[in-house]
């Protein structure tokens, strides 16, 4: 009870930062560490956890995705599905102690992504001009890291929109939404196939995240942007520093 007790607070509160900023992950994967999942199954049953919640953003921002050229959208779609997919298998082939090892930076490096993400969005912007709008490698790169790791996936596609020179941030979080789901739904068919899934926990944690989106709602017009970033980045910087004395210890 204890640990169900831990992983829906956990999914309760991915929720709920996911509407607000981003950076659910941050609690989900850790969570399902803590009480005994290995890493590499706790990475993709995380995953499922967030699925729903994509699919309700993008659903929001509809009005805003029939905005792109319905090809143009489904080429990124593919885009997106290929390089999630290699991401997939490239976690499915992942020992359990490389991926230990792997954690500690990839939790950092989004940690960073996320407290940077505006800097990071302004950089990107101001090399928008030598980059090609919509390009498929950049894309393909992002979705790899999508798909073998989740945490900070939507900082790093709105960063790469902003190199393709976009700037409404509704057309943006739309894109990212629909993309991020997209990736999402070929990562948990492959971790499904591949036998990854904790389901007992995954169905659990998709209800309490879905609950916690909805009461993000409110909380995230009532905290200051400030307030809530500086959470999000202690969260990660202290789950950062907790699998590197794992890792070391």
């Amino acid at each position: 009870m204890a640990d169900y007790f831990l992983i829906i607070a956990a999914a309760f509160g991915a929720g709920v930062l996911n509407t607000i900023a981003g950076g659910g992950t941050f609690l989900t994967f850790p969570a399902l560490v803590f009480i005994g999942v290995p890493p590499v199954i706790a990475n993709a049953t995380s995953g499922v956890a967030v699925l729903p919640g994509y699919l309700s953003g993008a659903l929001g921002f509809k009005k805003e995705l029939q905005i792109f050229d319905r090809k143009q959208l489904i080429r990124l779609s593919m885009i997106t599905i290929v390089g999630g997919l290699v991401g997939s298998l490239l976690l499915l082939v992942s020992s359990n102690e490389a991926f230990s090892v792997i954690v500690p930076f990839l939790l950092f490096g989004a940690t960073l992504t996320f407290l940077f993400g505006e800097k990071i969005g302004n950089w990107a912007e101001s090399k928008s001009r030598s980059v090609t709008p919509f390009g498929a490698f950049g894309l393909f790169l992002v979705s790899i890291y999508g798909g073998y790791f989740n945490g900070g996936l939507g900082i790093i596609l709105l960063a790469l929109f902003a190199l393709w020179a976009m700037q409404d941030i509704h057309e943006m979080n739309g894109l990212k939404n629909w993309l991020s789901f997209v990736l999402s739904a070929i990562s948990v068919a492959v971790f499904a196939i591949g036998g990854l899934v904790e389901w007992h926990y995954a169905v659990v944690m998709m209800v309490a995240a879905m609950i916690g989106g909805y009461a993000g709602a409110p909380i995230a017009r009532a905290l200051p942007k400030k307030v809530v970033r500086a959470l999000i980045a202690l969260v990660g910087f202290t789950m950062s520093a907790v699998f590197f004395w794992r890792l070391i210890g």
